[in-house]
């Protein structure tokens, strides 16, 4: 393992190799699917700060250790936390993660993420703002937020707004998973590249001795495949999600989807009516605010927009949800939660605009991001 950057906290959450001009970031929480703790996300800011101005170091991989990228932020550390103390250990957990996916959407040399496994939420947040993301057979994306009491955060109203048409809505109302040819197909994945090829992939990377992404990307082609997505794969349903999934509300959304499972038999319209009726009703209406106006900002406005919506969830002002998606989904784990209002119709506009205002707070602050060249990555579909 190489030696740490100054002042890298004493944790093995994090782990670094060095080969040449290449690190080499593990992420280590396999029994917990690495998910972020607060010390990984500060192990990773460490890294990612110190590898930009050191210029014996041309190129970031990132990668998980076990059977997961990573499963996203360990959020059910940040609920004990705040239960245990005060809603801003939230917000400064989300505070530090949002800026780490700032600075790598910013970030002046390429990263290859690897993408074995699971990759949900803050998993996401590392990787998909990075040059470049290696999806896998083994591969499985999702924002499962909606499901918790959350909503699409870590920057995602920034990418999912720039899927295809309003598949960034299917996926981040409804949880969607993808495989590793949808994420390819939709523009989530840079590049495929079958597990058994990938540790030639990593061999190669890492006698990588340029920052030229052209470069880096010639050796990613080496290994790459294009895969075809499946049957039953969601992007064949494009036409069907986007006359659904384009309407104005969340009720109308899932009118139309209604309409459509009256009309035939399709296991794909049942599960995704399904899921966005599991959902919190709250989640539902503040995350398809969220992507909607993630479309015409950049990522820096969305992650400071995200900032605000975040903080109002950890504080609890107009709805508990996210603690009793959390109790539900990863403390107690009866999988049913009891939503507060319960229903879309009691979900009204003034409550989900003020989701989108400061916090009435004397000491709170909107988040704060560095100046940066970048101001995110261009998504490139390849449907």
């Amino acid at each position: 393992m190489a030696s740490l950057p100054p002042g890298f906290p004493d944790t093995d959450q994090v782990l670094v190799e060095a080969n040449g001009s290449t690190r080499t970031l593990i992420l280590n929480r396999p029994k917990q699917l690495n998910a972020l703790s607060s010390a990984m996300i500060m192990g990773l800011l460490r890294c990612f700060t110190a590898y930009e101005s050191d210029d014996r170091v041309k190129l970031l991989i990132m990668k998980g250790n076990g059977r997961a990228f990573c499963a996203g932020g360990d959020v059910a550390a940040v609920v004990r936390s705040i239960n245990n103390d005060s809603w801003k250990y939230g917000a400064d957990f989300f505070r530090n993660e949002f800026l780490l996916n700032y600075i790598i959407a910013s970030y002046s040399k390429p990263q290859v993420s690897l993408l074995t496994g699971i990759v949900m939420g803050g998993g996401a947040g590392v990787s998909l703002h990075g040059r470049f993301r290696v999806a896998t057979e083994n591969t499985v994306f999702a924002m499962p937020e909606t499901a918790l009491g959350l909503f699409p955060d870590i920057g995602a109203s920034y990418f999912l707004s720039r899927l295809p048409e309003f598949y960034g809505e299917y996926v981040g109302l409804a949880g969607a998973r993808l495989d590793g040819a949808e994420m390819l197909s939709c523009g989530l994945a840079t590049h495929f590249v079958p597990l058994n090829r990938l540790p030639l992939l990593e061999e190669s990377l890492k006698k990588v001795d340029t920052s030229d992404p052209f470069a880096v990307s010639g050796v990613i082609d080496q290994f790459a495949q294009q895969p075809s997505v499946k049957e039953n794969s969601s992007l064949n349903r494009l036409e069907i999600i986007n006359k659904c999934f384009s309407k104005r509300t969340v009720e109308e959304i899932i009118s139309a989807l209604e309409q459509e499972a009256s009309k035939m038999s399709d296991e794909w319209v049942a599960a995704t009516i399904q899921s966005l009726k599991k959902a919190s009703p709250t989640s539902l209406k503040i995350s398809l605010r969220s992507i909607r106006e993630g479309r015409t900002q950049n990522v820096g406005e969305c992650l400071r927009r995200e900032y605000r919506m975040v903080c109002h969830v950890m504080r609890g002002d107009f709805s508990r949800d996210f603690f009793e998606g959390c109790r539900a989904i990863l403390i107690d784990k009866d999988r049913n939660p009891k939503w507060m209002p319960p229903r879309l119709e009691e979900v009204h506009d003034d409550v989900v605009e003020k989701y989108f205002s400061k916090v009435d707070d004397p000491e709170w602050q909107d988040l704060i991001l560095p100046a940066r060249r970048s101001q995110g990555r261009i998504l490139a579909p390849k449907l």
